[in-house]
């Protein structure tokens, strides 16, 4: 089966993001002030070949861990849908 995952990666409250800081500051300069507290992440979209939904979300979760996430800096989560 085949099975499109839809990750999205953000860095941790705890840490600074200057690329939030800066867009969240160009807002403020271009008249948008009640805008506050952006953060910028990332958004991942994959496809995997698996025997079920299980194994599809295994192999996911392996993928973020040991490549598409780091993890002292930023926090993830996904969804897998089968695709059709």
């Amino acid at each position: 089966m085949k099975f499109k995952a839809e990750i999205d990666v953000m860095p941790h409250d705890a840490l600074l993001d200057p690329q939030g800081k800066a867009v969240t500051n160009t807002l403020k300069t271009i008249g948008l002030s009640t805008i506050d507290g952006v953060r910028i992440g990332k958004h991942i979209r994959l496809f995997v070949e698996a025997s079920s939904e299980q194994e599809a979300l295994d192999l996911v979760e392996e993928a973020c861990k040991k490549m598409l996430v780091n993890q002292i800096m930023e926090a993830y989560h996904f969804n897998v849908s089968v695709v059709n």
